[in-house]
C-alpha cells in the first residue's frame, strides 16, 4: 500500500497490537448496565433464573462489551490529520459474557488506506479489537473505522 497522503510510519503500524487488558466482568456493573439501557431480561439480573437457562452467571448484554476498557495503540498510530469522523463499529459474538468471567481485550491496526471525497483526501483507519474470555475463548470482536481528514478552511 502507498499513497502520498498516509505516513509510512502509520502503514508500517499495520498489525501492531496493543498490551492486553483484563476486565473483571461484576454481577453490579451488568445489572446496571441492563438497567440503563432498559432491558429487563431478567438473565442480565436475576442469577437463579440465569443459571436454569445453563449459564454460569448472570449474562451480561452484548452491547455491555462496549463498556469494557482496552489499552490503546501506541501513541506513534495515528492519522496527520486533525479531523475523525467514527466510521462505525461492527461487532460479532461468539460465546456469552457472564458475571464473574475475566474479559482480555486487546486492540491491533488491521488497516489504513486513503480516498478522496467531499471533505477532501480522508484516511481510514480500521482496528479490531478482540475480546477473550478466561479460558482462552474468543468471547467477542469489534472493529471500528475512524474517518480522519484535515478541515477545509471557509
Amino acid at each position: 500500500m502507498t499513497s502520498e497522503n498516509i505516513p509510512q510510519d502509520l502503514i508500517n503500524a499495520i498489525g501492531i497490537e496493543s498490551s492486553p487488558l483484563e476486565n473483571d466482568i461484576e454481577k453490579g456493573a451488568i445489572r446496571r448496565f441492563a438497567e440503563a439501557i432498559e432491558d429487563s431480561n431478567p438473565i442480565y439480573t436475576d442469577e437463579s433464573y440465569a443459571k436454569k437457562l445453563n449459564y454460569r452467571s448472570v449474562v451480561a448484554p452484548p452491547t455491555f462489551l462496549r463498556s469494557v476498557l482496552t489499552n490503546p495503540l501506541p501513541d506513534n498510530i495515528k492519522s496527520p490529520y486533525s479531523a475523525v469522523v467514527d466510521g462505525g463499529s461492527v461487532w460479532e459474538y461468539f460465546e456469552p459474557v457472564c458475571a464473574g468471567d475475566i474479559i482480555t481485550t486487546k486492540t491491533k491496526l488491521q488497516d489504513v488506506f486513503d480516498r478522496d471525497g467531499r471533505l477532501g483526501n480522508m484516511i481510514f483507519i480500521i482496528r479490531v479489537t478482540s475480546y477473550t474470555n478466561q479460558n482462552s475463548e474468543l468471547v467477542a470482536t469489534q472493529t471500528t473505522t475512524s474517518i480522519t481528514y484535515e478541515p477545509k478552511e471557509n
